[in-house]
């Protein structure tokens, strides 16, 4: 008995099937396919399912292990990432996602940012004359890690240096398991009740109970290189330096890279990621680009790059630039571009109404947060938070051009 094709019982209409044969899949494989290497081994998934399962968990804010089961329950979704009949098994492990954004990196992962533009101009959603005005702003990228203490973070050093000491075999002179504990919860108890005296000597005794284990463990070491315990010795030594106004602390053991940022939000003092620069069209906004920028630069530093990224992507020319008062210093403004600064007076009509339309930005920003995942971010590293800044900005992207292709429906009905 011969399988049926999915193109057989999909309904045509539907946007995602639309969609799909409006991407360009040849395109996309070619591009990718520099990645790929020929030679003995498991065979490669194919480049289209890979690609589709990004774009789709993007599209609909799903996770890895989301995208990865619901891939086995929607015929839309296989037609999507290219099967020809329903498949029952799922398309691959979800860490084969992982490995292949580590694969191809930021720059293989802006080739999708780049592949949705220039399927909006090939569909004519996207005319040449948007391009010319654009609108920047930044937001912040958080990081899903715990709100940071001091208290908290020397707590879990030492139970992670304890832990690293009994798999290599160091038998160490005390472990502060008991006590460390109950000044753990003393110290959160006292702050809470607004002791504040009574808090901070907690807290002295368990910065102290971290240093006399990282001392320990480094008499003990002799001589012995290993990278895992290098690099915690290094973290603990550096929680136990830095004080309250030091610059560049740490605030998380497993994403050495998160940064403190203040936006001035009064819901939200302090955020917790990396800032990430978002360039969109002024009208009928799309997204040209999205970078993550770490060591929280000034905003008007980050213009130059991300207005030259946005010409990359979308292949066209950006001839004024719309931004709010963070971006003030000529210094840092691209020559070929002009830069309007919110609050700027005597400007023609058009111009006051494209620079009184830069709060437009906004609520993108708000979709790209809570639709597509860029309100919390959990991929590994600083790459991680370069790709899934770009990849929010192609699920962005797609769900406008699905979008799209639903209101032509009902118009020709």
């Amino acid at each position: 008995m011969c399988a049926v094709k999915l193109e057989e019982i999909l309904d045509k209409k539907n946007g995602l099937y639309q969609l799909a044969n409006r991407l360009n899949w040849d395109y996309i494989i070619q591009e990718l396919g520099q990645y790929y290497a020929e030679g003995p081994g498991r065979p490669e998934i194919p480049i289209r399912v890979i690609v589709g399962l990004h774009y789709l968990k993007y599209l609909e804010n799903e996770s890895d292990e989301s995208v990865v089961q619901k891939f086995c329950e929607n015929p839309y979704w296989q037609y999507f990432c290219g099967m020809e009949t329903f498949q029952h098994r799922l398309p691959c492990h979800p860490t084969t996602l992982v490995k292949w954004r580590k694969r191809i990196g930021e720059k293989g992962v802006e080739k999708l940012l780049s592949h949705t533009i220039d399927t909006a101009k090939r569909m004519a959603l996207l005319p040449e004359d948007l391009l010319k005005n654009v609108n920047v702003d930044t937001t912040v990228q958080e990081k899903v890690i715990t709100f940071p203490t001091d208290s908290k973070l020397c707590h879990r050093m030492r139970i992670k240096l304890i832990l690293a000491a009994k798999k290599r075999g160091i038998n160490l002179r005390q472990t502060y398991v008991r006590v460390g504990k109950r000044a753990c919860i003393m110290q959160a108890r006292y702050a809470h009740a607004n002791q504040m005296k009574r808090a901070r000597k907690e807290f002295k005794k368990i910065r102290a109970y971290l240093g006399r284990v990282t001392r320990d463990i480094q008499r003990k070491v002799n001589g012995m290189y290993d990278v895992e315990l290098s690099l915690l010795l290094s973290q603990a030594e550096r929680l136990l330096k830095q004080e309250k106004k030091t610059p560049k602390k740490l605030y998380s053991l497993h994403a050495p890279e998160v940064e403190c940022i203040a936006k001035g939000k009064i819901h939200k003092r302090y955020e917790f990621g990396c800032k990430v620069s978002i360039v969109t069209t002024c009208k009928e906004p799309w997204v040209l680009s999205v970078m993550a920028h770490h060591d929280n630069p000034y905003d008007g530093a980050t213009l130059k790059e991300c207005l030259h990224k946005a010409e990359e992507h979308s292949a066209g020319k950006i001839e004024r630039a719309f931004a709010d008062k963070g971006y003030r210093g000529k210094e840092h403004h691209p020559e070929d571009i002009k830069v309007y600064i919110s609050g700027k007076k005597n400007l023609p009509v058009f111009l006051k109404k494209l620079l009184k339309g830069r709060s437009g930005i906004e609520p993108i920003i708000g979709h790209l947060k809570q639709d597509h995942r860029l309100d919390k971010n959990y991929l590994l590293g600083k790459l991680g938070d370069k790709i899934n800044a770009i990849l929010a900005g192609c699920g962005f992207n797609l769900k406008k051009i699905l979008n799209c292709i639903k209101m032509q429906q009902i118009s020709f009905a």
